[in-house]
């Protein structure tokens, strides 16, 4: 690999993981000072990126943009993770950030890497290494000091932000590892592409997109087109060309600088008070994910 590809692998990875902490510092601005909702902002973000992420793939002349479908198998896979993967990740992290903020939100999804490694324990029937036990421990500690501040008797955020906090958690993992064999038949941009419009088309039936919420002027207009663009289509397209040219290890060790990069925004544009234990648990869940990243990729089962 060559000097200037992996540089250049590197720089995406960073700038991607820093774009998604930033749409999520956005999210809160639009939820806090525009009377927005969840479920339309995920509603939109799904449908508009999805659809222009294929209409690339059919400009690119991917035939597995409509090959998909004739695979029984695997189009029922697309369709799963779409809704266990797609949707609950992203409506579970949006969520999260409407009851907290988006550092608090992104720190709490970033334990999805635990839930990864016990899972793999326990499909694997091998006990947790050393050094993932001790990952575990670090993001418990993490978890609780952020949610309790060191108190087991006091909530630093509300139950429903704790609650949906763990579920983009376990979101997380799933959308990490349902789409494993997908990907081994499929493009990308395909996978990523459908499974964003089936999200998308399934919240529609519940909020349709037409419901507009909030208040609307420039500074909403950009915010959105932020979210939409660079917070998922573009951040979304340079990650995957990051782990073509890097590998998916080092490119997931390089998407820390998302919480870091929410964490920041929200503290410093935002004015979310950020304490000591705050950032120790911050601290915690961060080293967690780069201790994760240090362990040899275990294979996941077939079946």
């Amino acid at each position: 690999m060559g000097l200037n590809t992996k540089f250049l692998g590197f720089s995406a990875a960073i700038f991607a993981a820093a774009l998604w902490g930033v749409s999520g510092a956005f999210a809160q601005f639009l939820f806090n000072e525009k009377n927005f909702n969840a479920e339309w902002l995920v509603t939109v973000r799904l449908l508009i990126s999805g659809s222009i992420m294929l209409a690339l793939g059919i400009l690119k002349g991917d035939k597995d943009v409509w090959h998909i479908w004739k695979n029984k198998k695997y189009a029922a896979q697309l369709v799963v993770f779409s809704f266990l993967g797609m949707l609950l990740v992203q409506y579970s992290y949006f969520i999260t950030i409407f009851h907290s903020n988006a550092a608090t939100a992104t720190v709490l999804q970033y334990i999805g890497p635990v839930f990864i490694a016990i899972y793999l324990a326990l499909r694997l029937r091998k006990w947790p290494k050393p050094i993932e036990i001790l990952a575990i421990g670090l993001a418990m500690l993490g978890t609780f000091l952020l949610v309790t501040h060191g108190d087991i008797n006091s909530l630093t955020i509300t139950p429903t932000a704790l609650v949906w906090g763990i579920i983009s958690a376990i979101a997380l993992a799933a959308y990490t590892i349902l789409p494993i064999h997908l990907l081994k038949e499929y493009s990308p941009i395909v996978i990523i592409g459908w499974s964003m419009l089936i999200a998308g088309t399934g919240m529609a039936l519940v909020y349709p997109p037409t419901h507009f919420p909030g208040i609307w002027d420039m500074e909403t207009f950009w915010a959105v087109a932020f979210i939409i663009l660079f917070g998922t289509l573009i951040s979304f397209y340079i990650f995957l060309d990051a782990i073509n040219n890097i590998g998916p290890q080092r490119a997931s060790l390089l998407a820390c600088a998302e919480p870091l990069s929410a964490t920041l925004i929200a503290v410093f544009y935002f004015g979310v008070h950020f304490e000591f234990l705050d950032w120790l648990g911050s601290s915690c869940i961060i080293l967690t994910i780069l201790l994760l990243t240090k362990i040899k990729k275990k294979e996941i089962p077939e079946n």
